[in-house]
C-alpha cells in the first residue's frame, strides 16, 4: 500500500510538469507496465483529479482543470521560489494581486517545512523592493496569453501601438519576457507573416482562443530578440558602436531595456542601442568609460565631432 501511494504521489507530479503524457512515457518513469498506469489514473480521478485521456497511437493523459484546484506537489526548489514570487508580487507590474498574493502565501507558509521557510524568511529579511511607477499588466490579460504560449493555440487581440495607433492583430503567441516592470509578447503576426513584439500592457485579448498551431522556431532566443527590439526599434536613431572593453565591464552599464551587449573578443564588444535624440547617444556611449567607435548611425558620427569641438572649447576656457 506505502508503495503504490508512493506511485501515485510521483505519477501525480509527473502529469503536473507537463501538458500531455503518452502512457508508454508514463510508465518507463514509473518502472510499471501501461495496464498499472491505468489503474493508477482511475485512483488518482476518484481522488477528484481530473485526468482526461486521448485514445489511438498519439493518445495518452492530461490533467485537465476540474471544478476546484486539486493539491499541487512541489519540490524544496520549486516552494522556495513560489513563496518569494508571491512576496514580492506587491512591487511587481501586475495590477490587483496584491492581496491574493498575500492569501496565497499565508496558505503556503503554514505548510512549508521549518527549514525552508528558514531560507524564506532569510532572504525576505535582508531584501528592499524598489517600487516604481510604470504600465501594469491585468492578470487575467497576462494569464490567457500565457495559456494560449502553452497551448499553441492562435491568438486575437485590440492593441495599442507605442503611437497610440489603435488595432486589431492575429498571432501565433511564442514566448512572454519580462523586461524589469514591463511584459512583452513574442508572436508570428500572421498578417505581417513576421516575429513582432507586443507590450502586453497594451493589448486587449479576445477569447476564445483561436485554433492550435504547429509553434515555429524564432530567428533567436526569445528574450534576445525582445531585447533588441525594445532596445533599438521603437527610437528613431538606432546605433551600433564598439567599446573597447570586456562585455562584462560593459554589461554593468546597461539594462535589459537600453541596450544589447555583444562580446566580440575577450578585450571589445558590441553595443546595439536606439534613442530619439543624438545627443542622448553620443551621452550614452561616452559613459562606459573607454574608447569606442559608432558604426551607424552616420548622423550619430558628425554629431560626435560637433560635440567633441563644443567640449574642446569648454575645456580651454576652463583652464584660461
Amino acid at each position: 500500500m506505502l508503495q503504490t501511494s508512493a506511485r501515485l504521489l510521483k505519477l501525480l507530479s509527473l502529469l503536473q510538469t507537463r501538458r500531455d503524457w503518452p502512457g508508454p512515457e508514463l510508465a518507463g518513469r514509473l518502472k510499471v507496465d501501461v495496464r498499472t498506469v491505468r489503474r493508477d489514473i482511475d485512483k488518482l480521478r476518484s481522488l477528484g483529479y481530473p485526468v482526461h485521456a486521448t485514445p489511438g497511437t498519439a493518445g495518452g493523459y492530461r490533467l485537465g482543470a476540474g471544478a476546484a484546484l486539486p493539491p499541487l506537489l512541489l519540490d524544496d526548489e520549486e516552494a522556495v521560489a513560489v513563496a518569494i514570487g508571491l512576496r514580492t508580487a506587491a512591487g511587481s507590474a501586475v495590477s490587483g494581486i496584491e492581496e491574493t498574493s498575500v492569501r496565497a502565501l499565508a496558505k503556503l507558509e503554514q505548510v512549508l517545512p521549518s527549514r525552508l521557510r528558514h531560507r524564506v524568511n532569510a532572504l525576505q529579511s535582508v531584501t528592499v523592493p524598489l517600487t516604481g511607477h510604470g504600465p501594469t499588466v491585468d492578470p487575467q490579460t497576462l494569464t490567457a496569453v500565457a495559456g494560449a504560449c502553452r497551448a499553441h493555440e492562435r491568438l486575437r487581440f485590440d492593441y495599442r501601438s507605442h503611437d497610440g495607433t489603435a488595432g486589431r492583430r492575429t498571432v501565433e503567441p511564442h514566448r512572454l519576457v519580462a523586461a524589469g516592470r514591463r511584459w512583452y509578447l513574442l508572436a508570428w503576426d500572421t498578417d505581417r507573416e513576421d516575429w513582432r513584439t507586443f507590450r502586453v500592457d497594451r493589448l486587449t485579448p479576445r477569447l476564445p482562443t483561436g485554433p492550435r498551431f504547429t509553434p515555429r522556431t524564432p530567428p533567436e532566443d526569445a528574450a534576445a530578440h525582445v531585447a533588441r527590439g525594445i532596445t533599438t526599434a521603437a527610437y528613431r536613431y538606432r546605433a551600433r558602436f564598439t567599446v573597447h572593453a570586456p562585455a562584462e565591464h560593459v554589461s554593468r552599464y546597461v539594462t535589459p531595456n537600453s541596450a544589447v551587449v555583444e562580446p566580440v573578443d575577450e578585450h571589445s564588444c558590441t553595443v546595439h542601442t536606439g534613442a530619439d535624440s543624438l545627443d542622448g547617444l553620443a551621452l550614452y556611449a561616452s559613459l562606459f568609460g573607454a574608447d569606442f567607435e559608432v558604426h551607424e548611425p552616420q548622423e550619430l558620427r558628425d554629431r560626435l565631432a560637433v560635440l567633441a569641438d563644443r567640449l574642446s572649447r569648454a575645456a580651454g576656457r576652463a583652464k584660461g
